[in-house]
């Protein structure tokens, strides 16, 4: 199958998930310790008013079950050491995007961060991916373009295919370079919403059939290729995909989901589609404008079942 960005229904003529080939599941997960993270200004809308409000040991004590909740699902967690003045590694979903090429070769896409106070986090992925034999691409020198890695590149589960978020954070264009890197198709999708700014704020796939979206993050064309491409879309509502950032989960071999708890009708749908269903409480991170998706990155370090 060729690589390209599919960007509106008119353009998906012979084009369908079952046309995708299969692609491995992810075999474990990066994360980041927090030991350095705080709220110290505001780079999206559940910022405003929390600077200086994190309880740290609070949040120490999330992170340590959300760990735990990886490990028990099965998809084991790798570290990367917490650098100092580098409050926002944590969420380690937005340095990269890991993943693999049809012949396997392991990849990691280092991200051009938009906020400046960010790019300096890329680094440490860097040498972390190069360490563990990924072979590490990244965007020209100087270009003006941002991507924020799985923030807004998020694949298909089972599946070659990328679902591609841009307007806040990262720009359409790059997902030439994503598409490319990856050898893999691209569904490009706009966000319109400025408290859903990146897309795995609004954007979970939950089982290579079904996934769960906010339909007023996105823009018409957005919705109408959602709709025509998966076959079950469940919706959720505006208390659970803002104040619980329930699209923010993460669905681990399309068999547990781990979220954030008190989405309960988000956790019902869930169990109805077969999926096992983990609650955490992440709400340290979520004043940041994270939950469980954002703290973490999906590895591809062999075959996972």
């Amino acid at each position: 199958m060729s690589v390209k960005i599919y960007r509106s229904v008119h353009e998906l003529k012979g084009f369908s998930l079952k046309s995708c080939p299969a692609m491995d599941q992810p075999s474990g997960v990066l994360m980041c310790p927090p030991d350095h993270y705080q709220v110290l200004a505001v780079k999206n809308p559940y910022m405003a008013g929390q600077v200086g409000a994190v309880d740290r040991e609070r949040a120490r004590a999330q992170w340590n079950h959300l760990k735990e909740a990886f490990d028990a699902a099965g998809c084991p967690v790798s570290l990367i050491d917490p650098a100092p003045g580098l409050e926002d590694m944590v969420f380690c979903a937005n340095q990269s995007l890991a993943g693999t090429r049809p012949d396997g070769q392991k990849v990691a896409l280092l991200s051009a961060m938009r906020h400046s106070s960010r790019r300096r986090e890329v680094e440490s992925f860097e040498a972390w991916y190069a360490a563990r034999g990924y072979r590490v691409m990244r965007f020209k020198a100087g270009g003006h373009e941002t991507f924020e890695g799985s923030g807004d590149a998020v694949w298909h589960p089972g599946r070659r295919l990328l679902w591609g978020g841009h307007g806040f954070r990262s720009d359409p264009e790059v997902f030439e370079r994503v598409a490319d890197a990856f050898q893999t198709p691209v569904v490009l999708l706009k966000l319109v919403n400025e408290r859903f700014y990146h897309l795995d704020t609004c954007f979970c796939p939950l089982t290579p059939e079904a996934v769960l979206i906010y339909p007023s993050a996105f823009d018409a064309a957005s919705l109408e290729l959602i709709l025509k491409i998966v076959p079950i879309v469940v919706t959720v509502g505006e208390a659970d995909a803002g104040a619980r950032m329930a699209c923010n989960a993460a669905v681990v071999r399309s068999k547990t989901a781990i979220l954030q708890k008190g989405a309960t009708s988000v956790a019902n749908h869930m169990l109805a589609l077969g999926l096992g269903v983990c609650e955490v409480d992440t709400s340290e991170f979520i004043k940041s404008g994270g939950s469980v998706y954002c703290l973490k990155q999906f590895l591809f370090d062999g075959p996972a079942g």
